[in-house]
């Protein structure tokens, strides 16, 4: 599975910087491309949740070789695209269907232990963004070629069907995987125990045994399941998790909303500057995403301590940054900034599967995505309207709202501790 991560984001990574430049040779203009990129997040905002809960209902097989074989399609249009038209379109299954590392994450969450799954998931992680430093640069050399921008596309969408012949051979079967986690575990450092081989293994064979029959079941009443599930979720009282996941998505992006153009502004420094300094930082979340196995033993396993140190953490970095008077303080904030914000992101998905249940985990999951897309949303307009102010109005107003989401995780210090499972509605 962290093969399968690394090559997705290294080929959309190879194809997303270039798509501006692109739609605008074929003569679109400003505002189309604008509308064209917003109508592909407002996709992911509504799909990320019922795909997720499909997943559930369906099994992870059929659903993450469905949404790599449909996003293969979307990127080979990509490829085709010589009108804005085309590009429009070829954009429409990739925004309802390109959800395949949150339905790995779901996976990885059905495979592991609860006390093994930050180390793992943060692995993926680091994995993934492997794939992101390298694939622009990839990019931007095969798009110096004639027609690189069609030779890009037509990668991208082979690295997918890869994918799917590389998930189709994971052995998929209740027995090839409770042999593989017995021999995980006897190599890793922390392995399971036998209870927890057992109740794995019988929970394992209960969903595939629920998949194979919802799999065969009309698409009528798997959309009828997919909403009733989602009005559990809504009913139920999750709403502070994903609360705070949007204050502190929010927060971090403000960060990097205006980042080039106030470190021009205040120090002076070229935008090629700060392009170095934000691959410095995302190679040292690549590192923070090895380190997360150590921080967890280092804390007894205890997610929320985690989540609430790294995301104090990140709430006085981002301060720092907003304060900062030289532009050394700058590098000082951005490299501890790298390890804060990718073990927040980590420990936040471990806390929504530990406290909803890993029942639903792919529904979770969705909504967890669906919540970043709002902030994705949000956070340009509250950028621009902070930046009328002064240069640092939009880290200052990210402060503010990561102590808001600390005040509600130390409000809710209960329920996180317990690590009960929330009962949602209707299951």
């Amino acid at each position: 599975l962290f093969l399968p991560s690394f090559q997705d984001l290294f080929g959309v990574s190879m194809v997303v910087p270039l798509m501006n430049l692109h739609i605008k040779s074929l003569g679109a203009s400003h505002t189309v491309a604008g509308v064209i990129g917003s109508l592909y997040g407002i996709m992911q905002l509504f799909s990320s949740t019922f795909v997720g809960c499909w997943s559930d209902i369906v099994g992870r097989q059929y659903s993450l070789l469905s949404c790599i074989l449909l996003s293969a399609l979307g990127y080979f249009l990509l490829g085709t695209s010589t009108t804005v038209f085309l590009f429009a379109i070829s954009r429409v299954p990739v925004g309802i269907f390109k959800h395949t590392l949150s339905i790995s994450k779901a996976l990885l969450s059905d495979l592991v232990s609860e006390r093994d799954r930050p180390l793992v998931m943060g692995r993926f992680n680091a994995a993934s963004s492997v794939g992101f430093i390298l694939g622009p640069v990839v990019g931007g050399y095969l798009t110096e070629l004639e027609d690189g921008f069609y030779q890009t596309s037509f990668m991208c969408a082979s690295i997918f069907l890869l994918n799917a012949g590389l998930v189709w051979m994971l052995p998929w079967s209740e027995e090839n995987t409770s042999n593989r986690e017995h021999q995980q575990g006897n190599k890793g450092t922390d392995s399971f125990s036998a209870k927890a081989n057992r109740d794995l293994h019988l929970k394992s064979g209960t969903n595939g045994a629920m998949a194979r029959d919802s799999l065969f079941q009309s698409p009528w009443i798997q959309v009828a399941t997919v909403l009733k599930r989602i009005k559990g979720i809504a009913c139920s009282d999750l709403w502070d998790i994903f609360l705070v996941r949007l204050l502190m998505s929010v927060a971090i992006l403000l960060y990097y909303s205006n980042f080039s153009l106030a470190l021009e502004e205040r120090f002076g420094v070229k935008p090629l500057f700060a392009g170095y300094l934000m691959s410095y930082s995302s190679a040292l979340g690549v590192l923070a995403g090895c380190l997360l196995g150590p921080i967890t033993r280092l804390y007894q396993h205890n997610t929320y301590r985690i989540l609430l140190h790294s995301s104090t953490l990140t709430c006085t970095l981002i301060l720092l940054y907003a304060s900062a008077l030289s532009i050394w303080m700058v590098i000082l904030s951005s490299t501890f900034l790298a390890f804060s914000t990718t073990v927040g992101r980590t420990c936040i998905i471990d806390l929504e599967l530990t406290i909803g249940g890993n029942e639903a985990s792919g529904m979770l999951l969705g909504v967890g995505q669906s919540v970043t897309s709002v902030g994705r949303i949000v956070a340009p307009l509250l950028s621009g309207i902070a930046q009328e102010f002064s240069p640092c109005g939009p880290p200052s107003l990210g402060v503010g709202l990561a102590l808001v989401a600390i005040l509600i995780m130390n409000a809710n210090k209960q329920k996180y501790c317990s690590h009960g499972n929330v009962k949602l509605k209707n299951q």
